[in-house]
């Protein structure tokens, strides 16, 4: 069984390396991003909520957050595993993540840190563009759409960039994240369970370092 939480800060490649590690090893991804969006488009009550927090760059708060995952785990398709993505990012819920895992008879198997300078960070980040109509991401230096703001998948001239991608939210998220994750990485460290990976070392790389430590 891998049950493995993926960490890093906003643009380190987390999402690039959640790809390949589910599709190598058939487990769930489980991304409270992905959890969110999709509470954010249906307009749930949770979702406008969320929304409104992550347009100012600011975290949802724990007690929202903390039901979702506990849901989604108890769900058929972790019984092989799952891989957690953006969570835990507080001590409170790294305290209610080991309450879940205990209630469900699991443990955490290994913490996956992508480590990358958070100057590059801004420099991914506020680079990114969005098709509003079918969701295909491209960022303007490293992967602009062929023709300057058509989208390559669905033709549509409608780009655009997210609130949480401009440069003063993004500064602001990075540092909330720094602050935030500092006492994640040392608690998983003293588990013996963090292992960290130089996420500025090219996506091929940084999978087959991935890949030593899932086993």
């Amino acid at each position: 069984m891998k049950n493995l939480i993926i960490t890093g800060l906003p643009g380190a490649g987390k999402g690039t390396q959640a790809e390949r590690i589910i599709e190598k090893y058939e487990i769930p991804h489980i991304s409270t991003g992905d959890m969110f969006r999709s509470a954010i488009k249906n307009e749930t009550q949770l979702g406008l909520e969320a929304k409104s927090f992550m347009d100012k760059g600011e975290l949802v708060p724990d007690e929202v957050t903390n039901g979702i995952v506990k849901e989604r785990l108890q769900e058929e398709d972790t019984k092989n595993g799952f891989l957690l993505d953006g969570f835990p990012r507080t001590m409170d819920q790294a305290d209610a993540l080991d309450k879940i895992m205990t209630d469900l008879d699991r443990t955490i198997d290994a913490v996956i840190n992508i480590d990358v300078n958070p100057e590059v960070l801004m420099s991914r980040l506020t680079g990114r563009i969005i098709c509003r109509n079918c969701g295909a991401t491209y960022h303007k230096v490293n992967h602009p759409p062929k023709v300057e703001g058509v989208c390559d998948k669905c033709g549509s001239t409608d780009l655009y960039q997210r609130e949480d991608d401009k440069p003063e939210t993004v500064e602001n998220r990075i540092r909330i994240n720094q602050e935030q994750s500092a006492p994640i990485l040392e608690y998983y460290s003293n588990k013996g369970l963090l292992h960290t990976v130089d996420g500025e070392i090219g996506i091929e790389n940084v999978f087959s370092e991935v890949q030593n430590i899932i086993g």
